[in-house]
């Protein structure tokens, strides 16, 4: 009851999102221009100032990061073999099994901030952007190679790598932004984790999509349940504990990303049956997130 609790105005948040989407008349150019908003200033300033605002320690960063990397290591590789089930070119394939590895960083940001506090969120910030580089280039490699494009371009061109490395080079390098431009990445970075929310209930998709059973049920169960699993062994065999074992445990059951969906649109993917994956994994998440985080307490 008390996950519930904690995680409801962010679910609450999802479901505005849904009910403006289909009662408040925007267009779908809004919500269009709003994701491209979101992936390319809001989120890349979140995980820029997360990353810059909170020192590395190498030996409490390493043992989260290498829990973190194994435990998607394995969503990388049994997302692939599952999401293969079916009649589906290897371009659909691919596209599809981004949502069994790929992780919604609004709403793990959010649940880690209201159930797990300032220590939670900062910890939840350094994980996701340490293995969002990992995500964003397993993905495009994945899709790239099924889609004939060249790989280093989508690789250098991706926004949140980018931010990503920008900001561990200048933690490591002890740099820190002049005052205004810090208060101007706070503005954005708090922007960000609301506006996402909204997002990801405006995007969400149950109708009008075709996708076999088998091969989406691999892929959420793949997601939702296997991972957090896996994670939580991972954390034992890493020796973490607290809030790094809980925020571990939280990331690998966090529903999947909706930049999954903007990448399979760009390349050519199936975006109808990635939307609908998204979708159901994050009505599924509303319900498993609060389990697993009275588990992994």
């Amino acid at each position: 009851m008390d996950g519930i609790r904690l995680l409801a105005p962010d679910f609450a948040l999802i479901l505005l999102g849904v009910a403006l989407r289909r009662l408040a008349g925007f267009p779908s150019a809004f919500w269009s221009g709003l994701e491209q908003l979101i992936y390319f200033v809001l989120f890349p300033a979140l995980l820029f100032s997360a990353l810059v605002r909170n020192p590395i320690e190498a030996g409490a960063a390493l043992p989260l990061f290498g829990a973190g990397l194994g435990t998607m290591a394995c969503g990388v590789g049994l997302s692939v073999l599952f999401a293969r089930l079916g009649q589906h070119t290897p371009l659909e394939a691919v596209s599809r099994a981004q949502c069994g590895f790929r992780f919604n960083t609004y709403i793990g940001l959010a649940a880690a901030g209201s159930a797990l506090g300032q220590p939670g969120l900062a910890t939840m910030g350094l994980l996701c952007g340490m293995t969002v580089p990992f995500a964003n280039a397993a993905s495009v490699v994945l899709l790239a190679r099924h889609a004939q494009t060249r790989l280093l371009p989508e690789l250098v061109r991706n926004p949140l790598i980018l931010a990503t490395l920008a900001g561990l080079a200048c933690n490591l390098l002890g740099w820190h932004p002049p005052a205004a431009a810090d208060a101007a990445l706070s503005r954005l970075a708090q922007a960000s984790v609301p506006m996402g929310l909204l997002a990801v209930g405006a995007a969400l998709r149950f109708k009008g999509t075709r996708v076999s059973p088998v091969p989406a049920a691999a892929v959420l169960a793949v997601k939702l349940a296997a991972l957090p699993l896996i994670a939580w062994f991972a954390a034992q065999l890493f020796g973490l504990s607290g809030t790094p074992r809980a925020v571990l445990v939280l990331w690998a059951g966090l529903p999947s990303a909706s930049s999954a969906y903007i990448l399979a649109v760009r390349l050519g993917g199936d975006a109808a049956g990635v939307a609908w994956l998204i979708s159901v994994s994050t009505l599924i998440a509303m319900l498993s997130l609060p389990l697993l985080l009275a588990l992994a307490a």
